[in-house]
């Protein structure tokens, strides 16, 4: 792609080279993204894992720093990977840039994903690069590895497993809600905290590789469109139901804050989005290796519940009492 006309932002081709060429340098098998394709590199005894996300400018990020877009983009493709206990080690982008956007907003992108690269041992191995007179489009596909043949397939929980989560749930969408406006009357360091929890979401690697490893879970996955809903997803393939304890569910103090300033009662985290936390389930015999794992990987994992026989999902307040749920999560259409 030339460059558009009267903006002075180099080619497909300057861009690439100048931006993104760098984040591919000496990785074996990316050809100084000079190539059409690339050589993924998998020893014998492994396999490979895949993902893809896609964030589309006004409906998957709002006003953002491209620096901290950048890394959401490729973190909760990680998220994905450690949900399937995967070692990451590489990525495509494809990315759509608005042919009025500065050259400038796409060098900070690119640092972006530098910073983030070092972070989580992983480098840039092609992708597409294009404009459009439309919203800025970014997807990502990542790429890890595992070794052996055990998997955390969806489709394995068994009635009388308990559930867990990592780290805490709901601060990200009052984050969203923050960056809209809704939140003005709390803190600014509180605002701060609940709209970093959004942008910059944190993958759980070393608890799904753990889990994976020394088979304390039957299955995983990443919490992105909603606790309840994705907990859904799970109960739908294994073809059982499930209890949460809402008062076991770890919400953060920022979240109270943002819960008590909007009015609304603990339930709705559950399907606010965006938290990118793990939640699996294990037999009641791993509760021991899982509070160890959790000391370990220095990350809070939580009990929130049990896979039930009966199908469906019911959550309960501290008397016992079923809570209604007015909505599950996110909705990508």
């Amino acid at each position: 792609m030339s460059a558009a006309k009267g903006s002075g932002r180099p080619g497909e081709f300057e861009l690439i080279d100048r931006y993104f060429a760098p984040l591919a340098a000496k990785v074996e098998g990316t050809f100084g993204l000079h190539n059409d394709a690339a050589v993924l590199p998998v020893s014998r005894g492994e396999r490979l894992v895949t993902t893809v996300d896609t964030m589309i400018q006004g409906r998957h990020f709002l006003d953002c720093p491209p620096d901290l877009v950048a890394r959401k983009l490729l973190r909760v493709n990680l998220s994905d990977l450690a949900a399937m206990g995967a070692v990451p080690f590489g990525y495509l982008l494809a990315s759509a840039w608005p042919l009025d956007l500065e050259e400038s907003w796409i060098a900070a992108f690119s640092e972006g994903l530098a910073r983030d690269q070092g972070i989580y041992d992983v480098a840039l191995y092609g992708g597409d690069t294009t404009g459009t007179p439309g919203p800025m489009t970014l997807s990502l596909t990542a790429f890890g590895r595992v070794a052996g043949q055990a998997v955390l397939d969806r489709g394995s929980l068994v009635a009388g497993d308990d559930l867990y989560v990592t780290g805490s749930i709901g601060e990200a969408y009052l984050g969203l809600r923050a960056l809209r406006g809704d939140l003005e009357e709390l803190p600014a360091a509180t605002r701060e905290a609940l709209v970093g929890r959004y942008r910059l979401p944190e993958p759980r690697l070393a608890v799904g590789q753990a889990l994976l490893q020394e088979g304390v879970a039957r299955s995983a996955l990443d919490v992105s469109d909603g606790l309840a809903q994705d907990l859904g997803h799970l109960l739908e393939a294994s073809g059982v139901g499930a209890e949460i304890d809402l008062p076991a569910v770890p919400f953060s103090a920022a979240a109270l804050e943002g819960l008590a300033a909007l009015d609304l009662p603990p339930q709705s985290l559950l399907a606010g989005g965006d938290d990118y936390e793990l939640l699996f389930a294990a037999a009641p015999a791993q509760a021991e290796a899982v509070a160890a794992l959790a000391e370990r990987c220095g990350v809070a994992i939580t009990r929130i519940g049990r896979v039930r026989a009966e199908a469906g999902l019911v959550v309960r307040d501290a008397a016992g009492a079923e809570v209604p749920l007015d909505a599950r999560g996110w909705t990508h259409f």
